[in-house]
């Protein structure tokens, strides 16, 4: 038992950080915590404002899972593991729900001029202009990969270096 009140107690502690990080707008964009959707990952103001309507109920996540870590510890047993069960589906649920919303107030935010297609004009790469034959696969990965005007359209970004 202690072993799985220790778990719960870390993931709770985990969970807290995420909360309170997204609550004070300290949450950076990254691969691993937060709301984590197409339309919160568009921009920063989108991903705090996302994490911020969801830090509440992750607070309420990291509680339940202390408390599953404490019914662990008290009760033992099959009981103790039962409310464990009970708090770690429960600290889901509502872990899941706070991440709704918050994808949810981030998909109502207007679209930001991100030149790519919705504002640059072009709506797909315009056709590579090639200086001579043997140079007509560079020149049209050229376009694509966003070196000409608005080439960076039809790959939205895959060209990036890693």
């Amino acid at each position: 038992m202690l072993i799985l009140a220790i778990v719960l107690f870390v993931l709770a502690l985990a969970v807290g950080g995420v909360a309170v990080a997204g609550l004070a707008g300290k949450l950076p964009r990254n691969r691993w915590a937060g709301v984590r959707t197409p339309e919160t990952l568009a921009n920063d103001k989108a991903f705090a404002l996302a994490n911020r309507v969801a830090g509440p109920t992750l607070a309420a996540a990291a509680l339940l899972l202390v408390i599953g870590g404490v019914g662990a510890l008290v009760l033992g047993g099959v009981t103790g593991v039962a409310v464990a069960l009970v708090a770690v589906v429960a600290a889901l649920g509502v872990a899941a729900y706070g991440g709704s919303l918050g994808a949810r107030v981030a998909a109502a935010l207007p679209a930001e001029a991100s030149g790519c297609g919705n504002d640059c004009g072009c709506g797909s790469a315009p056709e590579p202009a090639a200086a001579d034959e043997s140079n007509t696969d560079a020149a049209a990965a050229a376009a694509d990969c966003g070196m000409d005007s608005c080439g960076s359209c039809a790959l939205k970004g895959a060209c990036l270096p890693s």
